[in-house]
């Protein structure tokens, strides 16, 4: 096997040399307030920055006896948020009773979509039950120009997306006044960081605004992490080290305290439990157990606070600059300083 697909392999495991020690500050668990449940890795797109590496051939789906599990824990835990990710989470057979159930618990659910989906065939009154049930949505939305889009996603998926939108501006969604909570995803192209997200959203507002008449609620900026199709391109373009040294060079450690692992856990598709997203896809146990699988039943009626979480090199990814998480940036107004880095294409 060539070297570059050796490493190629490996990082899409997590198994690099850089994963297995580090230098990252020890950080211990606040209070669980959020539990974020990947129903699976199948997906109708494969975006080129998917921590995922979810796609269309992806056959991992979470079956109704750990849907019940989660909605168990839930009822237990009295966490108050419920976000639900994949893959594309409505394409999980069990979407839908899930939302119900979680809903008629009093949790706020988030449903983080791709858009396309929703205008997938099959999935046409997607929407309409997601505004129904008063569902928060986070979209993926990595640009508003139409080729940046396309490149990341593939063909045809900016104006799929925009299709998408104004159904959900339709139903309510990102509308003054409407509970109806509408997010995007913003995710850079290439090695450079998330440019400051209060600039970015009002550029989103402005373009979406003038040019289609969408509107929206937030704008969240992620970084992308060097792991899995991110990561693996990254080693293909001779990129990972530079990328790496970018991440510990623009680090800070005040955003140690607002990073997402502080409150909130992971559940893959067969229940088992990780301190994040990632770490999910990089199979790093909970730090509560870092030399066993932790699965959900095992997790009813304990409590976590102040538990080790799990870190590695990767941890970079979520404090460098004005920081990163599920929720978006961690510290605003802080400017990233400019680099050389080009983008990927």
């Amino acid at each position: 096997m060539a070297i570059s697909t050796l490493l190629k392999t490996n990082v899409m495991h997590g198994t690099l040399p850089y994963l297995e020690a580090t230098d990252f500050p020890a950080i211990t668990r606040n209070s669980l307030e959020i539990l974020q449940v990947n129903l699976g890795y199948l997906c109708n797109l494969s975006c080129t920055h998917c921590h995922v590496n979810a796609g269309p051939k992806r056959t991992e789906l979470m079956n109704l006896d750990t849907v019940n599990l989660v909605l168990d824990f839930i009822s237990k835990s009295g966490l108050h948020t419920l976000d639900l990710t994949g893959g594309a989470p409505e394409m999980n057979p069990h979407f839908n009773y899930l939302v119900q159930q979680a809903r008629a618990l009093d949790v706020n659910v988030i449903d983080r979509c791709n858009l396309v989906i929703l205008e997938e065939p099959g999935f046409e009154d997607t929407a309409e039950f997601l505004a129904t049930n008063q569902v928060e949505i986070t979209a993926s939305l990595p640009c508003y120009l139409e080729d940046n889009v396309d490149k990341q996603r593939g063909k045809g998926t900016f104006l799929a997306s925009l299709a998408a939108l104004k159904n959900l501006n339709r139903l309510g969604y990102g509308q003054r006044g409407s509970p109806l909570q509408l997010n995007l995803v913003f995710n850079p192209q290439g090695i450079n960081l998330p440019p400051d997200q209060q600039i970015l959203e009002q550029a989103y507002k402005t373009y979406l605004s003038d040019h289609y008449g969408i509107v929206f609620n937030k704008l969240f900026t992620l970084t992308n992490l060097p792991i899995q199709r991110f990561g693996s391109m990254l080693i293909s373009k001779g990129l990972l080290n530079d990328y790496m040294q970018l991440l510990k060079d623009n680090y800070h450690p005040e955003n140690l305290e607002g990073v997402m692992c502080r409150n909130t856990i992971s559940v893959d598709w067969q229940g088992h439990v990780y301190d994040c997203d990632f770490n999910q896809m990089l199979h790093l146990p909970l730090g509560k157990n870092p030399d066993q699988q932790t699965h959900i039943r095992d997790l009813i009626d304990q409590s976590l606070n102040g538990a080790a979480i799990n870190v590695r090199q990767h941890c970079y990814g979520c404090t460098a600059g004005q920081g990163s998480s599920c929720g978006g940036a961690l510290k605003l107004q802080f400017h990233v300083a400019d680099n050389n880095y080009t983008i990927i294409n």
